[in-house]
């Protein structure tokens, strides 16, 4: 039993879920004013599990689509991205606050992963190179 009629529901679906997570992170999260009370430790949990969150979703819903372009893509980018904030967050948890700079560069990463834009884009190039 197919779950999807077709890839573009699949693809359509992806985006939603993305968007949503997207959504009830900055609603809930990082918009928040009641996060600075949060550990440091547990704000970089929840912002690492929003990622792989995002992730997944992506995996799933781009990994069964004909075209494995995308899906390679998706994980080339996302293993990078979660690679460079891991080291970054675990340097700045066992070694040494990390500083301003460096903590607006990871969020810049971690803002381009969660983002449904990138999704949105792959389906954009996906769909201009099947014409």
């Amino acid at each position: 039993m197919k779950l999807y009629k077709s890839d573009k529901v699949r693809f359509i679906v992806g985006l939603i879920l993305i968007i949503i997570v997207y959504s009830w992170y900055y609603i809930f999260f990082a918009e928040n004013k009641n996060t600075a009370s949060i550990p440091s430790k547990i704000r970089h949990l929840i912002t690492f599990a929003t990622t792989v969150a995002v992730y997944f979703i992506g995996t799933f819903h781009l990994g069964k689509l004909k075209d494995t372009w995308m899906s390679s893509l998706w994980h080339f980018i996302h293993i990078s991205g979660l690679f460079i904030i891991g080291v970054m967050g675990l340097f700045d948890w066992f070694i040494h606050e990390i500083s301003l700079n460096a903590r607006h560069f990871a969020g810049g990463i971690q803002e381009m992963l969660i983002s449904p834009v990138l999704y949105f884009a792959m389906g954009l190039l996906n769909r201009t190179f099947n014409k």
